[in-house]
């Protein structure tokens, strides 16, 4: 059985995290947030279905037969830190946001050091594309297709913001590309300038997260149903008519009701007997659900 590759999104606060997951969810979780700015680390599952939706006919190209991709959204701020480190050491491939207009900031290079430590693959989401002075906005579009129908001087303006990114990356260590000029990714990381907010250049992003998953991860995707689970905490709070309940994600393995678990909390080891497992309904934030969880065995 293969599972949903997990995807940390990380970056610098107000560069487009929760609103590139909104997007592809359909929802406005960014607008409802205190101050627009992620407070929890929060999980989102994405179908392999909605993803061909936004890919549209590339999408078979590449033969994809994951179920689903799972994101995580990282809180920006620098009180956050722990949160992220957290997010950054569970996933299996995550996605660098940054503003192409603001470049490197000080929790981007943080992320980018949690992604070190953890020796975590990522690509870069270079946002807000649609912000540069005379940009010619196509929503809903390859970035290919777009930068086609840009002028020379808007053209040169893109070059040279990919140029800086690439020095400043180059400075940490990495040598990083523009997605469609790379040939080797095992030697490069790819850059996808995209706008969270007219869905340019999303289905380019979409498509490089799921054919990476599918060609490198295979082996770390595949679970034995006959294993027991093993999961991460994300957060543990008091659930209005529940109790003390456990936000984790699962990576391994199976857990079901009635299962005993054992974790590590600040005063040592602590058991305890699973009452109910609750999963949020698909495209729903695991903080932010319209309805009620799904009740499953």
């Amino acid at each position: 059985m293969i599972r949903q590759p997990i995807i940390s999104v990380l970056g610098h606060v107000d560069h487009g995290k929760t609103s590139l997951l909104d997007y592809i969810r359909g929802t406005t979780v960014a607008s409802r947030e205190a101050g627009g700015i992620t407070q929890h680390i929060g999980a989102t599952e994405v179908p392999i279905s909605i993803v061909k939706d936004i890919c549209g006919t590339d999408f078979d190209k590449w033969g994809i037969k994951l179920p689903g991709l799972l994101f995580i959204d990282t809180p920006g701020h620098k009180a956050f830190t722990n949160l992220r480190s957290r997010g950054g050491s569970l996933s299996d491939l995550a996605v660098l946001i940054v503003d192409i207009n603001e470049g490197l900031q000080l929790q981007t290079i943080e992320s980018i050091n949690i992604l070190k430590n953890y020796k975590t693959p990522f690509v870069m989401a270079l946002n807000k594309i649609d912000r540069i002075n005379g940009f010619n906005i196509i929503p809903k579009s390859s970035f290919s297709n777009i930068i086609n129908k840009q002028s020379q001087t808007v053209k040169s303006i893109i070059d040279q913001k990919i140029w800086d990114f690439q020095a400043k990356m180059y400075e940490q260590g990495f040598d990083c590309e523009i997605y469609n000029k790379i040939s080797d990714y095992t030697k490069k990381v790819a850059m996808v300038p995209i706008s969270a907010k007219t869905g340019m250049g999303i289905q380019d992003l979409l498509l490089l997260i799921a054919g990476l998953s599918q060609k490198f991860l295979k082996n770390k995707l595949e679970i034995d149903e006959n294993e027991p689970g093993k999961a991460t905490i994300l957060e543990v709070k008091e659930e209005k008519g529940l109790g003390m309940t456990l936000d984790v994600i699962l990576y391994d393995g199976v857990i079901k009701r009635k299962d005993d678990i054992v974790f590590g909390g600040k005063d040592g080891i602590y058991t305890s007997n699973i009452r109910a497992l609750l999963k949020p309904k698909s495209l729903e934030e695991i903080r932010d659900p319209k309805k009620k969880f799904d009740s499953v065995e």
